[in-house]
């Protein structure tokens, strides 16, 4: 018995923004972008929300709506728990997962969000399934838990909000989108055989983002400062305050993605490599019984490094990064879609889930569709 993934969806906005295209903003070209990142082109949400893009996905894994893969149609009624994966909510409070949970009509589930970066979906894949496990039949202290049979996992991200488009080396990576996934607790199914999570400091900040909720008070330690007398006044301190601060980010826009490639790089690459082999040797699979790997799409450089570490053939590794580009904790469940639509993953099929991310954030999940 356990945790097995049985619908899968994703959404990208609308607009696609070729390569050639970026080439107004900033000196870069189709060429230079594909032989460094294996990107040909990227979504940009303009009209559509992080909450569209997630909304879209999740009809798609529970079988609302046609495309994606859903093994049945699932109720709105049977959904217990939602775990959304994102760094580009559309607001703070309520959460995207609350807000997902409203439109969807999932009056019994349990919402809430999950912040790990680019791994925020093995993160949360991790969560639900624990909690499954733990609410389970026959599980210690089962009756004394919410009874989480069903869950939907979200990663959806609107990352061209965070892009820094006069950055040649960062803008043409990102993109936006949206993944989901629908897991159920069966009596005859292993499911998720084992995951494998860590954390390693990014003591140089080699990843990272200012938040959007810096804002200067207009406070003092004593409280309200002396020249604030005014609601006015205390706005003109703000905004004085916000222009020296943005001053002071060495020419980079306030609020925007910050990335180191080198160290990023050298991270990803070790942590991908190391993650599928504990998770491996968790669940007792060797690689050879492997059928898929699915990556996070940062980069095709990486994966191409991690399957030469792995000493396995590129076509092990599902790749979908040129048309999508790096959509954070919605890389891996968009690619994880369009392997099963693509028919690459069969019931079965042993299948190992791996990202890395921001924090730094590493893990790996193996499942047994």
């Amino acid at each position: 018995m356990g945790s097995a993934l049985v619908g899968f969806g994703k959404a990208v906005p609308a607009l696609e923004v070729q390569n050639d295209d970026l080439k107004a903003l900033v000196d870069t070209n189709d060429e230079w972008i594909r032989t460094r990142t294996g990107i040909e082109s990227r979504h940009v949400a303009v009209a559509e929300s992080n909450a569209d893009l997630a909304e879209a996905a999740a009809r798609e894994a529970l079988g609302w709506t046609d495309g994606g893969f859903a093994e049945r149609r699932f109720e709105a009624g049977e959904i217990d728990l939602v775990v959304f994966a994102t760094i580009t909510p559309d607001m703070v409070v309520p959460s995207m997962a609350g807000l997902l949970r409203r439109r969807l009509g999932l009056e019994n589930a349990i919402a809430f969000d999950l912040n790990a970066a680019c791994t925020g979906f093995v993160y949360s894949l991790t969560v639900a399934e624990t909690m499954m496990a733990a609410s389970a039949p026959g599980a210690p202290g089962a009756a004394g838990r919410n009874p989480v049979r069903r869950a939907l996992v979200v990663g959806a991200e609107r990352l061209t909000r965070l892009t820094n488009w006069a950055d040649r080396n960062t803008c043409v990576l990102f993109g936006d989108g949206a993944g989901a996934a629908v897991l159920e607790w069966s009596d005859e199914r292993p499911g998720i055989l084992s995951s494998f999570i860590v954390n390693e400091d990014d003591v140089t900040n080699a990843l990272s983002c200012p938040s959007a909720y810096d804002a200067p008070q207009p406070f003092d330690a004593n409280g309200i400062a002396p020249d604030v007398t005014t609601t006015d006044a205390a706005a003109a301190r703000i905004a004085e305050e916000l222009d020296v601060l943005e001053a002071v980010e060495a020419g980079r826009p306030h609020q925007t993605i910050y990335m180191n490639g080198q160290k990023v790089f050298k991270f990803a690459a070790e942590a991908m490599t190391e993650a599928v082999n504990r998770a491996l040797e968790r669940a007792g699979v060797s690689l050879d019984e492997v059928a898929c790997i699915v990556p996070h799409q940062a980069n095709e450089r990486i994966i191409k490094y991690a399957a030469k570490k792995l000493d396995r053939p590129m076509d092990l590794f599902q790749l979908s990064i040129a048309h999508a580009g790096n959509t954070s904790a919605a890389s891996l469940p968009m690619a994880l879609a369009e392997a099963y639509a693509g028919g690459r993953i069969k019931r079965g099929d042993k299948v190992v889930l791996v990202a890395f991310g921001g924090g730094f954030t590493s893990g790996a999940v193996v499942y047994e569709a």
